[in-house]
């Protein structure tokens, strides 16, 4: 099921893959990704592999052959939810990380027309996912030092 998405510009493209889709090496890209800015970065001791990626669709956001960001999308009864949403430092600063969402959110309007989309994201970034239209659904948390809110998209049917 990897799918490549052409709506990117050139020199960006977007693979979707199930877990066991990947190779090894795609593997450890994503979750080296993932704990050099979760972990290392943002100096979170937490354990980054939850075990919800065998689960998950993921996205790659690939330029040339490095990869540049990624996310997964675990759809459950009642939501589709985004999460491990990253862009790798040498690629921040460059609207990528909307290039994504909106991958990401065309995505799961298009296989789950009927459910609400969901994350958690961090309490400063709650701008730039309003402008992805989400709306703020919780009080402020503290997750791993990190003050985080929960946020949800209307579903396709009712955008």
């Amino acid at each position: 099921m990897t799918l490549e998405a052409d709506s990117a510009p050139p020199d960006i493209v977007f693979r979707w893959s199930a877990f066991d889709e990947m190779s090894a090496q795609e593997v450890h890209d994503l979750l080296r990704l993932r704990c050099l800015v979760f972990v290392v970065e943002q100096a979170c001791a937490f354990a980054e592999i939850d075990g919800l990626d065998p689960d998950a669709i993921h996205l790659r956001l690939m330029i040339g052959d490095d990869l540049a960001g990624c996310l997964r999308v675990l759809a459950d009864d009642d939501a589709v939810r985004i999460g491990r949403i990253v862009t790798a430092a040498d690629y921040r600063g460059r609207g990528l990380g909307g290039e994504m969402m909106a991958e990401a959110l065309r995505y799961a309007q298009e296989r789950f027309p009927d459910r609400e989309i969901a994350l958690s994201a961090q309490a400063h970034l709650e701008t730039f996912y309003a402008g992805q239209g989400f709306r703020v659904a919780s009080e402020p948390y503290d997750e791993d030092g990190i003050p985080h809110i929960d946020m949800r998209r209307a579903a396709a049917h009712g955008a």
